[in-house]
């Protein structure tokens, strides 16, 4: 679904992501983890293709991002750290415009949202402008809106910002169910924890270069007992 080969950005004489590659299947749930600045950021920008690479190819579902760019991004969803809302639209209206970008059919589209608003609990306040939300009510419009053209792949960077623990539930049990009906998800995340507690792989890029990439299996098996959870292994490899 997702394959990075061999990609490459340089910002003039400074490289952000050095030779990365990567190959993730439908319903593989990929954590990607690293310190601030190891590369995460620019790697799902290139994904998205908000920058282009320097050197390598990016494939969605077999396109390439760069060559098929509207073919390949519609097949992506994708959820920033900071969403940009309409602040004088209410969440329903943003909702509406954001599905009508993928041309999707009115009563359709109609459908779809009232779902996700169901699904994510965000009815009580749906209708309200969304200047009146706060950080995490944005961040579910967010999510509610990646998801509205059923993407096959989903790139989510930093998707617990700003949300409380019960909606922080309900947003890890919707990627689950979405992994488990085979959408392929890519996380960048900070939290430890919650890579550990729901993604099936992990990756760990350190000044632009994947250090470590598996299964979660793999990684419990090498933590041993000189690191007895994702943290203790995390701050070892990226010392």
């Amino acid at each position: 679904m997702l394959e990075l080969i061999k990609i490459t950005k340089k910002f003039g004489n400074f490289t952000a992501v050095d030779n990365l590659n990567l190959n993730i299947q439908a319903g593989d749930f990929f954590g990607f983890l690293g310190q601030n600045g190891a590369g995460k950021t620019t790697t799902i920008k290139m994904i998205t293709g908000l920058y282009t690479a320097t050197s390598g190819r990016i494939l969605v579902n077999g396109l390439d991002i760069n060559k098929e760019p509207a073919k390949a991004k519609r097949l992506i969803g994708y959820i920033p750290d900071q969403p940009f809302l309409y602040d004088k639209l209410t969440g329903r209206e943003f909702l509406f415009f954001s599905g009508g970008l993928y041309s999707i059919e009115k009563e359709k589209l109609k459908v779809k949202i009232d779902s996700i608003i169901n699904e994510l609990k965000i009815d009580s306040w749906i209708d309200k402008r969304t200047e009146e939300y706060s950080q995490g009510m944005k961040q579910r419009i967010a999510i509610a809106s990646a998801l509205l053209h059923d993407p096959k792949l989903l790139v989510v960077d930093e998707p617990m910002i700003g949300l409380d623990p019960q909606s922080a539930l309900i947003v890890k049990n919707i990627f689950r169910k979405l992994s488990e009906n085979g959408t392929a998800l890519f996380m960048s995340t900070h939290s430890l924890n919650v890579a550990e507690e729901i993604c099936s792989r992990i990756g760990i890029i350190k000044d632009g270069k994947m250090i470590f990439e598996d299964k979660k299996e793999v990684l419990e098996a090498i933590k041993g007992s000189d690191h007895n959870n994702l943290e203790s292994l995390f701050l070892h490899l990226t010392k």
